[in-house]
């Protein structure tokens, strides 16, 4: 689950990170409110769940594709300004007046980014923020990393720019340090992390506290990704978070209820929703015309590759587990179904503890419930198969079956 950075800016302050004062604000007035608090210089940001938002453009909802073809192709000339004719979604404001003006602009608005997709993104609140004088920039995470089973830190010294860029280009310039789960937190890894940053006396002090306060938040919340982009050196000596991102694991969220309640489905794919709420929890919405339905992770994933190799294209990912009742099957066939793009349908099943006659009572027991109109590839594998071609074959539904996963994935490219 993402927050908003404002949330996550909350959640930090809470653990004891220092960040710059800001609040969110829903109007253009409670905006110009917030300035005057700050002393008219502040920063405007608009609140999406996506990246790249000082280049992104602000347009109106019909405009969002075409502004989306101009960004990827030509960033140059299309790119947002944080002070400029090109409205982006990073706005700087030296007064009051201006931060108001500010947010009127970005308020309602569609934002479109590299990362938004080409249906953007609608913004409905702005963070206003003290607008610091930031003499340097860093980059510095808390990540749960599964090849060593503990969480890692990922400090360097520049920030401001897309770590993956910085890996491409100049990945010595990358430090990771590691937290041993056994011992939790020790002040020598703050001390690592502000010596890796290049950070010394004072300033290195406040980067320790500031990188246990991290620390804190990622183990207090289950995240799976703490991530401040800049930290900053601020000219009157503080070192703080300026900006924030935080992705806390779903699967803990039963434990955090008042964390839950910070979701906002609104910047959720509407199927993905649906999913969940149907009891679906593993599915991914993705652009293609061929909707899938596997048991287990990597089958899907291997499902998906095989489909492009066919020469088709995935309309999603879903994992549908164990399953030990045919609704969920139905469940899963009604969350596809309801993308418009799909033209064609494969559930590939290799049963183990899924057992292939429970599939095969979900898909009768869908065609029954749903005018089911695209075709349906089956390749049924393992558990119970006998029992499920047998009910497969009297209910008299239509399916294409197949034996193996390269020849489903021939006949749904076709069918498609």
């Amino acid at each position: 689950m993402k927050l908003h950075e404002y949330q996550a800016r909350d959640l930090l302050d809470q653990n004891g990170v220092a960040v710059t004062k800001g609040r969110v604000a829903t109007t253009p007035a409670e905006a110009r409110k917030i300035a005057e608090e700050l002393g008219g210089k502040v920063v405007v940001k608009a609140q999406i769940h996506a990246g790249g938002r000082g280049k992104g453009r602000l347009v109106e909802e019909s405009e969002t594709a075409a502004m989306y073809e101009k960004l990827t192709t030509d960033p140059a000339n299309n790119a947002g300004q944080v002070k400029g004719e090109r409205v982006g979604g990073v706005r700087l404001a030296d007064t009051a007046d201006e931060a108001e003006a500010a947010a009127q602009a970005i308020l309602g608005k569609h934002l479109v980014s590299i990362q938004t997709g080409p249906e953007g993104k609608l913004v409905k609140t702005v963070l206003v923020a003290e607008q610091a004088e930031i003499e340097k920039e860093y980059y510095l995470s808390v990540t749960v990393e599964g090849g060593i089973a503990s969480h890692l830190f990922i400090a360097s010294s520049e920030g401001g720019t897309e770590i993956e860029e910085v890996a491409a280009t100049n990945p010595d310039a990358i430090a990771r340090i590691q937290v041993n789960p056994s011992a939790g937190w020790m002040p020598y890894v703050g001390r690592t992390v502000a010596q890796r940053l290049g950070l010394s006396g004072d300033q290195a002090d406040q980067c320790a506290k500031l990188a246990e306060g991290l620390y804190r938040t990622a183990v207090n919340t289950d995240a799976s990704l703490v991530e401040i982009n800049p930290l900053a050196l601020l000219g009157d000596g503080r070192v703080a978070a300026v900006d924030a991102k935080l992705s806390i694991d779903d699967n803990a969220l039963y434990r955090h209820k008042d964390l839950a309640e910070l979701r906002d489905k609104d910047e959720e794919a509407p199927l993905e929703i649906m999913a969940q709420d149907l009891g679906v929890p593993n599915f991914i919405k993705l652009d293609g015309n061929i909707g899938c339905i596997v048991n287990g992770a990597g089958l899907a994933m291997a499902t998906m590759d095989t489909i492009k190799l066919a020469g088709g294209e995935p309309a999603n990912f879903l994992d549908i587990g164990t399953v030990n009742d045919p609704q969920r099957v139905v469940n899963a066939l009604k969350v596809i179904l309801e993308d418009p793009n799909v033209e064609a349908i494969l559930i590939n099943i290799f049963g183990g503890m899924a057992r292939v006659d429970i599939i095969a009572e979900g898909v009768i027991e869908a065609h029954r419930q749903m005018d089911i109109r695209v075709p349906m590839v089956m390749r049924l594998v393992g558990t119970n198969l006998a029992e499920g071609e047998k009910l497969l074959d009297e209910s008299g539904i239509e399916v294409i079956r197949c034996r193996d996963l390269g020849e489903a994935a021939d006949q749904v490219v076709s069918a498609a």
